[in-house]
């Protein structure tokens, strides 16, 4: 019975310091304590004060969506709406009228007046993510926007004031798409006016492990195996991977290792890493090498559901037990 209580009290013990851990890995929605990350968070300690315009750089899946709302969170329209939207995401057409609204009867199917993103963010922060995928006709538009701090929806005529905190984002190299005349000078300007760069998971692999835990905590509540744990193993292949996905890669290796993880144990057979990440080429290697590639690839792509992943792979069942027990893929 003192056993037990001591063990109930050493593992609350753990669990404290634990907590305690992850704190210290914590800034808010971002997680790292490496010295990019630290240099990232004191950078935008320096943006709680005043509304300076600010260009989130980095590759895609590096959080720049999350820096944008952390630096909303701790300024000082922290009690206004952040409203956000992707460049990328629609047509030019449609996303001007989702930029600046439009008036009833300004173009066929608009039956009624519409409040924009720039006005719903009204005393807020507006996000514009993968900036650099505008066309030509909306970046003049936005830059009259951002000198004027003014515009009219689509069709109108009456000046509404644009009273927002402006955070933009890409992944593009702006200043090269400058030289080769593909964005404006005096747009880039307007939007740089405090560049901050996201370094990639390469830059800071001794986050990988607190970025891991948090985020297996977080898929393994999505698919149904809450508790989920990472082995030794199961780290130590995730901080040798490259990861040109950055985190939105990591996550999703993650996913799939819950998925195949049988009880509460991810071990390194589980994570699925894409070749890229290995740094090998996909039809590199040795024919063992490339066929158990070919079965981790079918297996993520089909949830660990092996009757379809032997369909996938045009083999039977009975051949892909073989091939998973020879490769010891569980």
């Amino acid at each position: 019975m003192k056993r037990a209580v001591e063990n109930h009290e050493l593992r609350a013990e753990v669990d404290a310091l634990r907590r305690v851990v992850d704190t210290s890995q914590r800034y808010g929605l971002l997680i790292g304590s490496s010295e990019p990350m630290r240099r990232l968070y004191a950078t935008i300690d320096h943006l709680q004060a005043g509304d300076s315009t600010v260009l989130v750089t980095g590759e895609s899946g590096t959080g720049k969506e999350l820096v944008a709302r952390e630096i909303h969170t701790r300024g000082s329209r922290k009690d206004r709406p952040f409203v956000a939207i992707s460049c990328a995401a629609m047509p030019e057409t449609l996303l001007e009228s989702e930029l600046f609204g439009h008036e009833k009867g300004a173009f066929t199917g608009a039956t009624a007046a519409k409040r924009g993103r720039i006005e719903l963010a009204a005393g807020g922060t507006f996000f514009l993510d993968e900036v650099g995928e505008l066309k030509p006709d909306l970046q003049a538009k936005l830059l009259r926007v951002l000198q004027e701090r003014s515009f009219e929806r689509v069709g109108g005529s009456r000046s509404i004031a644009a009273d927002v905190r402006w955070i933009a984002a890409t992944n593009r190299d702006l200043g090269r798409m400058v030289a080769e005349g593909e964005f404006r000078e005096d747009l880039y300007h307007r939007l740089a006016v405090f560049p901050i760069r996201l370094p990639p998971l390469r830059e800071r692999r001794s986050d990988i492990p607190h970025l891991a835990r948090a985020l297996v905590e977080r898929v393994g509540a999505d698919v149904g195996k809450a508790g989920l744990q990472l082995d030794a193993s199961a780290e130590q292949r995730l901080l040798t991977a490259s990861w040109p996905g950055n985190v939105r890669e990591l996550r999703n290796a993650l996913e799939r290792a819950a998925i195949l993880a049988e009880g509460k144990l991810i071990r390194a057979e589980h994570i699925v890493l894409d070749p890229l990440s290995t740094g090998a080429d996909p039809l590199s290697g040795t024919l063992d090498v490339i066929e158990r590639r070919a079965i981790e690839r079918a297996l993520a792509e089909v949830d660990g559901n092996r009757k379809r992943c032997a369909e996938r792979l045009g083999i039977g069942l009975r051949t892909l037990y073989e091939k998973l027990k020879q490769y010891e893929l569980g």
